[in-house]
């Protein structure tokens, strides 16, 4: 099934989406580093669902929690810190240790609980 979900929107879409003046939405690019929507061919933006998620999280830190932009600079700054990173794959050897590893620790507690029970 497709997706109708769009890859890029226009600053105009976003602005709709968020309810924001394209003035605040450039003021917040000079502001966070963390948003950089792209630029087409025209040198129009093109703002990805990633973009629209940081301006969403902007707006609620200025708007709902009365973030100064410092602020708010700084809590994205340690959202980003410990927000969990993906993984990488694992490598099929490395599943197999990753497998035999839990089966060893639920041998263990296994134990442990047999031990307790008696």
């Amino acid at each position: 099934m497709l997706s109708n979900q769009k890859t890029y929107y226009s600053i105009r879409e976003v602005c709709e989406r968020t309810e924001l003046e394209p003035h605040v939405l450039r003021y917040w690019e000079s502001e966070f580093p963390l948003l950089r929507p792209k630029k087409n061919r025209a040198g129009n933006r093109a703002y990805r669902e990633k973009d629209i998620d940081i301006i969403q999280t902007i707006k609620s830190l200025l708007y709902d929690e009365q973030y100064t932009i410092s602020g708010a600079k700084k809590r994205l700054t340690t959202m980003r810190v410990t927000s969990p990173q993906p993984e990488k794959p694992l490598e099929p050897k490395d599943n197999r240790k990753l497998i035999e590893s839990t089966v060893s620790e639920l041998n263990d507690v296994l134990s442990l609980l047999q031990k307790i029970e008696t």
